[in-house]
């Protein structure tokens, strides 16, 4: 097929045919009846593998579709078995060296039909493409009506004079790549098509085409509502304001393009309190519905403010993506996610990287979320790219009016939405005269709202005027402690990415939430990410579905699992982290007074516009000895970032340990959130008495110490213990017959990476962690009738490599079976950090029941266990794994005081003198290191 233009391969040619932007609306009759023909439903279709392989043109009548499938629309091609699934992050798919794109270059032809009947005879009618990836041609009736580029935005055709009354043919041609796919660099899979509703919108021959919405907080405490018109002709038009009750508050006619109306004593939009009015727009033929949040922004002496508070964005980055359905997403799994993000105390979303289906913020205005909304850029990749300037798209004419306009259609459309906080020009796409231009046209169309870029930080500081916040990704605690260190009133500070949720992951939440909470300065932050991007590729033969990431359909270039990096796995099973984030982030936070529980608790509301008591309940859980007492706690009036002391209104029981934890909970149901779901707790450790291990001591005389050249053999009638000399560890424990482990104890300095040790690993690889050397160089003992002490020097190192470790160790079996383990130690402080250090020992399947003193019941680390709580639990060893997808360390139980496993006849206790970790697992060391992804579920373990 030839096209007369090729617009795809022409950076200077955005839109031909489009209507301008504008805010989004669906307008209704005075009836109710809305104008929206939807054409969503099946097309029919085909793949070419470019446009060459198109014989004939596609866009004349007489085109034959007999080998054309039928193909949901919305839906990405990828999805129903077209292409190839690619995920790739910073890297382009195709030659860096815009503005040229591959001539093989994949395209999809898509047919569907629509009847226009005799009512819509005197309609104009408009055509809209909510969203195709990347760009399109589109034909009605054989005739070109237009071409679109921008893959998350609307596109609207004015369609009148194409249709006829009865059947009208609609051809789209898709094409994968178009030259401006050089902004549309995010890290996801890549995918294509017609992937959001499309439908016609019949509006009367004169009509209002736009509409802004403003509001403002005035004297006297009344709010301002002021509706700015943009219509077609000079139209007599009403507004009308109603309160939640439908109640009309307020009235006003549109004069010379504007209506003004003032409400008494206004309720305010808040996201803990999404308090919506409506607005009703009439017109002779329409009516337009819109919610209005009542809401005003200030940044006073480097604060951020909403409606005069200081507020904490408590936030994630969020895509629309689904495992099963691509980039096609329903109100209903948008739904889903943001019940989970209320669920664990998510209240601000950034849309990465790119404006979100547009009905999206609706639903953030609805159920109370900030949102930083983000325009259709990201060029990360042209950061990587050598042989040329890296910055040319930032700066250079031919990107310049279109970075402008993915910019524009992001604030145009979603303008009247009360959610949006801060307008983003985009994401890691570098900084230059583009998007200088860009952001000063963003503060001029609306000044009440923020403006925000994080790659401003890349270039000029001149230029840096144009954003109102400093953003960071990733910066550190340290970092974060220096940009406030001098007291200087600065731009406020937004983490827009920051704890990388990557499988076994993120870690230091608190670390970053103690700062969040204590400079005013401080937004907030957005975890990085929301979601895994995980392509569902079936059930294994277990039953478990199967999620593919990068490089799993042969594709390249392609960043691995990169892409797993959520809170939530692809099918929205919380992450272990999700439940981190969430007790961190809880409403409420509780201190004991001078650190006495008996002078009082502390609890401070870190709600910002809701009275404690009116949003959280709490209970007191006392475990005293193992034995548990929970009862209500009656929450007094805390307002917002207020603390008060509260006391107990029981005695404390006496016990050797005593734990007390306050539980907080919804108090009242929420649209999402029912009551009684937990949201996070404090627990404090009144009273430990340390376990002072004492031995039986015995005379037996069967326990006896023989010894040979390679080990020293310690018996009893019970046991028998063998210790290598050579490896300076037990080579066999045997106890009541049975065998405890059923390989070599080994010392153990490595783990199976997690995710985010990918920046890591590689130094701990170079120096060989992964495979050791024991040199036992002494090695002594001694007998009692009690005890045998087995004394031994080692020095430790890796492969290849020098001394890493000098252990001096002392073991002590005593006569009742029980073995004592004493080690001093050095590290060679040349190398790197040990990923781990400890004992590795291999036991018998049978030994599958676990029961612990630490921190459970969820997997937890030093840097990881607000989720958890101390206390003991009761596990399977399977029940302790962690399924990642990708393979990696996990199951890891933190601050243990002991732990026991057992097969049912025989159990082995392990107590430190002070709190340790374990980890018990079906799988090594090795295999969650080097087996692929899904292995779990593909293989039954032996």
């Amino acid at each position: 097929m030839i096209l007369k233009e090729r617009f795809h391969e022409n950076p200077a040619v955005l839109h031909v045919g489009t209507e301008p932007d504008r805010a989004y609306f669906i307008p209704t009759n005075h009836k109710g009846e809305s104008g929206q023909i939807m054409l969503n439903g099946d097309w029919m279709f085909k793949y070419y593998p470019s446009l060459e392989d198109i014989e004939g043109d596609f866009s004349t009548p007489d085109f034959s579709i007999e080998d054309f499938k039928p193909i949901p629309v919305p839906g990405c091609w990828q999805t129903y078995g077209y292409d190839y699934n690619q995920y790739t992050n910073a890297n382009y798919p195709f030659p860096n060296d815009p503005p040229y794109i591959p001539d093989m270059n994949p395209c999809g032809a898509y047919v569907t039909t629509f009847c226009v009947t005799d009512e819509l005879a005197d309609k104009r009618l408009f055509l809209n493409f909510e969203g195709v990836d990347s760009c399109y041609y589109l034909w009605i009736n054989g005739k070109f009506t237009g071409y679109s580029e921008v893959s998350h935005s609307t596109s609207e055709f004015e369609i009148t004079d194409k249709i006829v009354t009865g059947v009208n043919e609609l051809k789209v041609l898709v094409f994968k790549w178009c030259t401006g796919s050089y902004l549309e660099d995010q890290d996801k899979f890549r995918m294509s098509g017609i992937f959001r509703d499309v439908y016609v919108l019949a509006r009367p021959k004169e009509f209002i085409r736009d509409f802004t919405i403003k509001t403002d907080i005035i004297e006297n405490g009344q709010a301002l509502v002021e509706v700015i018109f943009d219509m077609t002709a000079k139209l007599q038009v009403n507004c009308i304001l109603y309160d939640a009750a439908n109640r009309k508050v307020g009235e006003a006619k549109v004069v010379r393009n504007k209506a003004r109306i003032t409400i008494e004593a206004p309720i305010l939009w808040n996201a803990e309190t999404p308090y919506l009015y409506e607005l009703l727009i009439t017109s002779p033929e329409e009516n337009i519905i819109q919610n209005v949040g009542i809401k005003n922004i200030r940044i006073e002496n480097g604060k951020f403010l909403l409606n005069g508070q200081l507020i904490k964005c408590k936030g994630v980055n969020r895509h629309d993506s689904n495992a099963y359905t691509g980039y096609t997403i329903s109100k209903e799994q948008a739904i889903l996610d943001m019940k989970l993000m209320k669920e664990h105390n998510v209240n601000a979303i950034r849309t990465s990287h790119y404006p979100n289906a547009p009905w999206f913020t609706e639903l953030c205005d609805k159920y109370g979320f900030y949102v930083i909304a983000e325009a259709d850029i990201e060029m990360h990749g042209t950061r990587r790219t050598k042989g040329r300037e890296p910055f040319m798209v930032c700066n250079e004419s031919p990107y310049r009016e279109a970075i402008l306009d993915r910019v524009q259609k992001n604030v145009i459309r979603d303008k009247n939405r009360p959610c949006v906080i801060m307008w983003s020009l985009g994401n890691e796409a570098g900084y230059g005269k583009n998007f200088e231009l860009a952001g000063r046209w963003v503060k001029k169309y609306d000044p009440s709202r923020p403006v925000h870029y994080e790659s401003v930080r890349w270039d000029p500081k001149d230029a840096k005027d144009i954003t109102d916040v400093y953003s960071r990704m990733y910066a550190s605690t340290q970092e974060i402690d220096e940009y406030f260190a001098d007291g200087k009133v600065k731009k406020p500070y937004v983490l827009c990415e920051f704890v990388h949720a990557m499988g076994n992951g993120p870690g230091d939440i608190e670390d970053y939430y103690e700062r969040i909470y204590k400079y005013d300065g401080m937004i907030g932050g957005f975890v990085w990410e929301w979601c895994d991007h995980g392509i569902y590729m079936g059930k294994a033969p277990n039953g478990k579905e199967m999620f593919y990431y990068g490089g799993d359909s042969g594709e390249y270039p392609h960043d691995d699992n990169f892409c797993m990096d959520g809170l939530i796995y692809p099918d929205r099973r919380p992450h272990t982290g999700l439940l981190e984030l969430r007790n961190v982030t809880r409403p409420v936070r509780a201190a004991l007074v001078d650190g006495d529980i008996n002078k009082g608790i502390e609890l401070t509301n870190k709600l910002d516009f809701t009275n404690l008591k009116d949003a959280v309940a709490i209970k007191c859980e006392i475990a005293a000895d193992g034995k548990k007492e929970i009862f209500n706690v009656a929450v007094p009036d805390i307002l917002p970032h207020e603390t008060a002391v509260i006391k107990l209104d029981r005695e404390l029981p006496r016990a050797d340990n005593l734990y007390v934890r306050f539980i907080y909970s919804q108090a009242v149901s929420s649209a999402f959130v029912v009551a009684g779901c937990e949201l996070g707790f404090d627990q404090f450790i009144v009273k430990e008495t340390k376990h002072d291990f004492t031995p039986v001591l015995s005379k037996d005389k069967s326990f006896n110490v023989s010894e040979n050249e390679k080990a020293l053999v310690i018996k009893s009638d019970k046991f028998e213990y063998v210790f290598g000399k050579r490896e300076g560890l037990w080579l066999s424990l045997v106890n009541n017959g049975c065998a405890v482990i059923d390989a070599p104890v080994k010392y153990n300095i490595f783990r199976a990476p997690t995710d985010n040790d990918r920046n890591i690993v590689w130094k701990w690889r170079g120096v060989d962690y992964e495979h050791i050397c024991t040199k036992v160089t002494e090695l002594d003992y001694k007998k009692t009738d009690a005890a045998v002490v087995i004394s031994a020097k080692l020095r430790i190192a890796p492969m290849s490599q020098a001394k890493l470790l000098l252990l001096d160790t002392t073991w002590t079996v005593y006569a009742d079976d029980t073995i004592d383990f004493e080690l001093k130690g050095s590290k060679n402080e040349s190398y790197i950090f040990l990923p781990r250090f400890g004992l590795r020992m291999s036991m018998p399947k049978s030994f599958d029941k676990v029961t612990y003193n630490g921190y459970g019941p969820y997997e937890s680390y030093s840097d990881k266990h607000r989720a958890s709580w101390l206390g003991t639990f009761e596990s399977s060893v399977s029940d302790l794994h962690e399924d990642y997808i990708k393979p990696q360390e996990n199951g890891n139980h933190y601050g243990c005081r002991f732990m026991e496993i057992t097969n049912g006849k025989l159990k082995m206790r392990i107590e430190g003198d002070n709190p340790f970790e374990f980890n018990a697992s079906n799988y090594t060391i090795e295999e969650l290191t080097n087996k692929p992804e899904n292995w779990m579920q593909k293989e039954e373990k032996n």
